[in-house]
């Protein structure tokens, strides 16, 4: 059996999965976002649920809403002060005796995509979450590539480019960023970005859904703020598929789930990359929340 957790700053959520991928069970419980002890035992409980249910020591992937650097795999989780700077794979894996793998939520997200049936004949795909925040990751036949430091796929901590700049205007306040930097493309493109954008051009707050609405009731200013969010969106999706050049391009997160962006995109990407470059295939993801622990039980099972 293979194990998925997706930790998140308030929950837990685990996934057991057969060998075929098909869960067999799951279940969610709150997140100890403070206390790095009572995360551990609630892991370890949970993990002796899923071994009594299967029968048998299972294999276990964690995905996390951060990094992990450093010999002993110290995490980077902002939004979660329990782990931050603690190497939780080494520690659970000594408290479960047996190898933890962990990865990156998002990345896990792109992981999931990719083995989807219709996804595998694609050598290289590439996953965005426009949710909250931004971010993603790279999979290349059938593996993820996490890089040195585990940084692999943290698109939305590029700096805004300056054909973005001309869309936006060279004005645009350079936002702060929880990473410590100013200016991240995730402030203004994720779907909190999204809503952003239009709060500091319209001076009116107005949450992503109705700004949809709007829009597909011809509204004025929503149809000019999804022309530029498209437009600025395509110059950074297009430097991105410039530099990994992938088969098949996934959004996930909230803003996945406005379709327009399906047709909008493929309109304004051409112009943001070389004369010879063909668009890859462009798709929503199949698997919404569920893709997180099904990306971390895959942390094992791509090696098999």
């Amino acid at each position: 059996m293979y194990y998925g957790f997706d930790i998140g700053g308030s929950k837990i959520e685990l996934t057991v999965f057969d060998a075929g991928l098909t869960p067999v069970w799951n279940i969610r419980v709150a997140t100890p976002r403070e206390d790095y002890d009572a995360l551990l035992h609630t892991l370890a409980a949970l993990t002796a649920q899923a071994d009594s249910l299967s029968g048998a020591a299972g294999k276990i992937g964690v995905g996390v809403p951060g990094l992990q650097s450093g010999e002993d795999g110290a995490l980077f989780t902002a939004n979660l002060p329990a782990t931050m700077g603690r190497p939780l794979r080494r520690d659970l894996s000594q408290l479960l005796r047996r190898e933890v793998r962990i990865a990156n939520d998002a990345s896990c997200f792109a992981l999931s995509e990719a083995w989807n049936p219709a996804c595998r004949a694609y050598p290289v795909v590439l996953g965005i979450i426009l949710g909250t925040g931004m971010g993603g990751g790279l999979v290349v036949n059938g593996r993820l590539v996490s890089g040195r430091n585990g940084m692999t796929g943290e698109f939305g901590h590029l700096r805004l480019p300056v054909d973005a700049l001309e869309i936006l205007g060279r004005d645009i306040p350079r936002v702060a960023c929880g990473c410590g930097q100013y200016g991240c493309i995730e402030n203004y493109l994720s779907g909190r970005g999204f809503e952003w954008l239009y709060q500091h051009f319209y001076h009116e707050q107005v949450a992503a859904p109705q700004l949809i609405e709007r829009y597909r009731a011809a509204d004025e200013r929503a149809s000019e703020h999804v022309g530029r969010y498209v437009a600025a969106l395509a110059v950074c999706l297009g430097n991105l598929l410039t530099l990994f050049d992938p088969d098949l391009l996934v959004l996930g997160g909230g803003l996945s789930n406005f379709s327009e962006l399906y047709t909008l995109l493929p309109e304004k990407l051409p112009a943001a990359l070389l004369p010879v470059a063909r668009l890859p295939r462009i798709e929503k993801a199949r698997y919404g929340d569920a893709g997180g622990v099904r990306g971390a039980a895959l942390l094992h099972l791509m090696d098999e």
